[in-house]
């Protein structure tokens, strides 16, 4: 599981940081997430393939995660993508692009659909048989989701030696990586855990940005690997969190306490700050696995 930062810093872009916007790769998906002004230029910079981008989530419409949408898909039209483009979002997001592509006249040459999200619980909006995404429901200004991105658990590995020692043929090869025990001819019956290795353990990334401090998504985050969560506001700001709905890198710490994240990254931070080093400083006081997000920045999950 990779993550590639595209963006991570609040509100209005700058010729030195951008608005939020990162690309998940995991199990042969590369997910965006999020897509603030300068997307493209950012996906290019950080030489990614973004048409092998089918699936786009975006948290919520307020333009710093949202306003590189059309020109994303736009572009895609330049160059002639035929594959189809799935968005994730709030209930809304399908006519704001559409109006934009009807007053344009920039129809696509591709197939996008549109899935609009209303549901204040969490729910499944992806799944196939290597990944799950689930929403989880944040308080923001605006109707936001977070996302969790969760591996589903790969085959047993294969004992080449065990399999040969048995003398079991390679037609069996496939029910034993998923788990099945063998009978030999004569009878005897060989134990799966004989005959393959456990796989590697399936990891999980989950996504909150952006939020003010709520302990309702505690649950949904048990033991995530990764957690990113905003941090717009050091404490000496605490007061600003209640009118903007935004929270502290301390307020994030705890949630990753909380949660027996494996690891905290912060991101999402007011430009206020002459240093994002603060916010790693005070979350420390809190949680001890704390990183910084920071554009063009890559984390191995």
């Amino acid at each position: 599981m990779k993550l590639t930062i595209l963006g991570c810093y609040a509100a209005t872009p700058r010729s030195m940081t951008n608005p939020t916007s990162q690309v998940l790769e995991i199990k042969n998906h590369m997910f965006l997430i999020d897509c603030g002004e300068g997307t493209q230029v950012q996906l290019r910079k950080n030489k990614l393939r973004f048409s092998k981008i089918n699936h786009v989530f975006i948290s919520h419409l307020h333009g710093d995660h949202f306003y590189g949408l059309i020109g994303l898909i736009s572009t895609f039209s330049l160059l002639n993508r035929q594959t189809d483009l799935y968005v994730y979002g709030p209930k809304g997001v399908k006519e704001i692009i559409l109006l934009q592509l009807k007053l344009s006249n920039s129809w696509t040459g591709y197939n996008l659909y549109f899935h609009e999200l209303e549901s204040e619980e969490p729910q499944v909006i992806f799944e196939d048989d290597k990944v799950k995404v689930t929403t989880l429901p944040l308080k923001h200004r605006v109707y936001t989701n977070g996302f969790l991105f969760e591996e589903k658990p790969d085959l047993r590995k294969l004992n080449p030696d065990a399999v040969k020692r048995y003398g079991i043929e390679t037609c069996y090869y496939h029910k034993i990586k998923q788990g099945s025990d063998i009978t030999l001819d004569n009878g005897t019956v060989i134990p799966n855990t004989e005959l393959t290795f456990n796989p590697p353990a399936p990891k999980s990334y989950a996504f909150c940005s952006d939020t003010m401090y709520t302990e309702d998504i505690v649950p949904l985050l048990q033991n995530v690997d990764a957690l990113y969560h905003e941090s717009t506001f050091l404490e000496s700001e605490k007061h600003l969190c209640e009118r903007t709905m935004h929270a502290t890198a301390m307020q994030a710490a705890s949630i990753a306490v909380q949660a027996n994240a494996g690891q905290l990254i912060l991101g999402h931070f007011s430009t206020r700050y002459d240093s994002i080093e603060y916010f790693k400083q005070e979350a420390k006081t809190v949680f001890s696995n704390v990183v910084l997000a920071d554009d063009g920045k890559v984390f191995e999950i």
